[in-house]
């Protein structure tokens, strides 16, 4: 399994000097299979350039999963150069959030007067599967979904091939539990033993007060989820708008200091734009 990140800023595109580490696009996370399956996770701004590279290489089998349908997760979308191509083939996998179908939400994106093509009139041929509860296969990839606690509802997800395991749980809120969310608990049981972990980490202590109900967690809560669940790497992800690569750089430095200090094994960084890891 190879995964690239093309997006970790969370709420809204960024750009600057000052975020040219971690970069400034929204979330999109890509996966490949070892049977050669494309799978897309998220449509924000990350994925123009995502698709820039599959025209290059002429890869127009994609299946596009969702975690939910906030417009940073959705935006890019209306900019993905497959779409547009005659021939390619698109899955959309989600669950219905905010009783909108994924294919009503994606297509919401399109919609005049803020795009001046619409989604019936693109080329590709789109099919639409719910996805909520069960694991399905993606090839001979297993993946298992789970609530996330975030406002309007979404889904996280295990990854599971050949013995290595992605957890990816963005915009997850681990200090509240918001309608159709879970426990801390169930969250640890659900990363149990995981290769990596990829975990919503947008605010410090210091500002969570302020911000709780939003929707997000805290360096210190992805942690002790991490810690707690026994997985290998923590990822830390959806970098708030505002943070700078020095702030992020010390967001992984006070992770792994905590992690020495309780003498845990646990790897940890700060996901970046442009990363490929494989598991």
């Amino acid at each position: 399994m190879l995964i690239r990140f093309w997006g970790a800023r969370g709420s809204i595109p960024v750009s600057g000097k000052e975020n040219l580490r971690y970069g400034g696009d929204t979330t999109c996370v890509e996966i490949r299979t070892a049977d050669g399956e494309i799978v897309v996770i998220d449509a924000g701004s990350g994925i123009r350039r995502l698709g820039k590279l599959l025209m290059r290489e002429g890869r127009l089998s994609i299946t596009l999963i969702f975690t939910h349908a906030h417009w940073d997760h959705v935006m890019g979308f209306p900019f993905f150069l497959p779409i547009y191509q005659k021939g390619a083939v698109v899955r959309m996998m989600g669950c219905p959030f905010a009783q909108k179908a994924v294919k009503d939400i994606i297509a919401m994106t399109m919609r005049p007067p803020v795009f001046p093509v619409k989604f019936n009139d693109i080329a590709a041929k789109f099919s639409a599967i719910r996805i909520c509860d069960k694991p399905f296969r993606i090839g001979g990839m297993k993946v298992e979904p789970v609530p996330l606690s975030h406002p309007n509802r979404g889904l996280g997800y295990r990854f599971t091939e050949r013995g290595g395991s992605f957890v990816f749980l963005t915009d997850n809120e681990l200090g509240l539990v918001h309608p159709g969310g879970l426990a801390m608990e169930d969250y640890v049981k659900f990363c149990r033993g995981a290769t990596l972990l990829v975990h919503d980490s947008e605010f410090l202590d210091s500002e969570y007060p302020r911000r709780r109900a939003w929707g997000h967690s805290t360096l210190s809560q992805a942690l002790d989820l991490a810690l707690a669940s026994s997985v290998e790497r923590l990822g830390l992800f959806h970098h708030n708008q505002d943070r700078t690569d020095r702030q992020v750089d010390a967001m992984a430095r006070e992770c792994r200091a905590r992690i020495r200090r309780e003498g845990s094994k646990l790897g940890c960084f700060a996901v970046s734009e442009g990363l490929e890891v494989r598991l």
